[in-house]
């Protein structure tokens, strides 16, 4: 993993890290190379503000249970390059990564990385010949260098809430909605995820002219019956147990994806049968091993979770508050998703949170200025020079959680050296 570390800091020098809206410059690409995305058997995107991972991952699940490929592309990766891309059975080799990437700088177009991950991803799908080809897409949608299909087999949003604010103007719930559901085919089948009410009204109105087959939430729903939990519709009704899949937000998420895998002519008992081999990495994840469960005691359990936004801050709090044991936390955030108000949400629940700085994120705040966001709040708080030392000063025999939480890439950081 180590060279591919190296090898990716070096792609981050020479395309550069930030984000370019626009689409004129990967059709440019994908036309210099014969347009490989027409190759691509039934692409799919999945977009949205919260949950993209957790549903394609899942609809993934089903759709190679019952005995079909998918290749998947995801954005970003928690700790290695290699896991934004699945080709079949596998994620893609460094080396295919390396002889992508020379073939299309020849092109001499200007890409961002994030175009240019697309393309490689799109090159090797095109190669692989899968069955399913699913796409995630990255910021918004309407510039996102995945908006590059006329006729995908389907569209899947999940959950939209405001997040990506400095990107849009106006600044408002109706842009982003616009951005996201605004573009979307005309000639696909079109799923909605759970929303809040407002917003789906406003995806509704958006919607409207919309030619494609449209699935809205209301088709299918989650029951909680004492503690038992079922995906219902009016044909089907599915058991969704699981010892990994924790929060409501990621059973909505799984939700989806079943309605879309049963609309595939996939076997309710074979989704059924599918669901508790289901993992989301670094999404409400215990970890069971490696090097960070080595450093706490027994009784001490490690949970991480990539919220950073305050529907996904609402999610963690809600799963949170279950637990019958002291919570403590490990912060880490970037400056542009709202420290302050994302904090809030966790009211009452950490008996003391230690704030650090995300190694080799730019973006990302200082130890310091989430300490002061924190004690403003009322916490009892202090800093941690590295990730190491933030166990050091919470490890103890005490009975506990101790949580990770703010940022994928914090996530990401963690689990790496796990």
């Amino acid at each position: 993993m180590v060279d591919t570390e190296v090898y990716y800091n070096q792609l981050q020098k020479k395309y550069s890290r930030r984000i370019t809206l626009g689409l004129s410059r990967i059709k440019k690409a994908l036309s210099l190379l014969n347009n490989p995305d027409l190759k691509l058997i039934r692409p799919c995107n999945i977009l949205g503000s919260d949950g993209k991972f957790s549903c394609l991952t899942s609809l993934k699940y089903f759709i190679e249970a019952n005995g079909q490929s998918t290749s998947t592309f995801i954005s970003p990766h928690l700790y290695d390059l290699r896991s934004r891309i699945w080709l079949k059975n596998r994620f893609i080799s460094l080396n295919e990564i390396k002889k992508y990437e020379k073939k299309i700088s020849k092109l001499k177009v200007k890409l961002s990385l994030f175009e240019l991950l697309t393309l490689i991803y799109v090159l090797a799908a095109a190669k692989a010949k899968c069955s399913y080809n699913i796409l995630e897409s990255g910021l918004l949608f309407k510039k996102d260098s995945s908006n590059i299909f006329k006729k995908p087999i389907l569209q899947a949003c999940t959950n939209i809430n405001k997040q990506h604010l400095e990107w849009i103007s106006p600044k408002t719930i109706n842009e982003i909605c616009k951005q996201k559901v605004g573009y979307l085919s005309n000639q696909t089948n079109i799923y909605i995820g759970k929303q809040n009410p407002k917003t789906l009204r406003i995806i509704k109105g958006i919607l409207k002219k919309n030619k494609s087959t449209i699935t809205y939430p209301s088709i299918w729903r989650i029951i909680y019956k004492d503690k038992n939990i079922y995906y219902k519709d009016n044909r089907h009704k599915i058991s969704i147990r699981s010892n990994y899949i924790h929060s409501k937000g990621l059973i909505d998420n799984v939700g989806l994806a079943i309605k879309i895998a049963l609309d595939q002519k996939i076997d309710p008992k074979l989704i059924e049968r599918t669901i508790p081999k289901i993992k989301f990495e670094g999404r409400l994840q215990y970890l069971e091993k490696g090097k960070l469960k080595k450093l706490v005691n027994k009784n001490e359990k490690i949970l991480c979770d990539g919220a950073h936004s305050n529907t996904s801050a609402q999610n963690l709090y809600n799963y949170l508050k279950t637990l019958n044991m002291p919570i403590y936390c490990v912060w880490g955030m970037q400056k542009n998703k709202l420290p302050n108000e994302f904090l809030k949400n966790f009211k009452g629940i950490f008996k003391k949170i230690i704030t650090i700085r995300i190694p080799n994120e730019k973006n990302a705040c200082s130890s310091i200025e989430l300490k002061n966001i924190a004690l403003r709040q009322n916490y009892n708080v202090d800093i941690a020079k590295n990730l190491k030392d933030s166990l050091n000063k919470l490890h103890s025999k005490e009975k506990k959680i101790i949580v990770f939480m703010g940022s994928l890439y914090w996530i990401g950081y963690v689990l790496k050296n796990n």
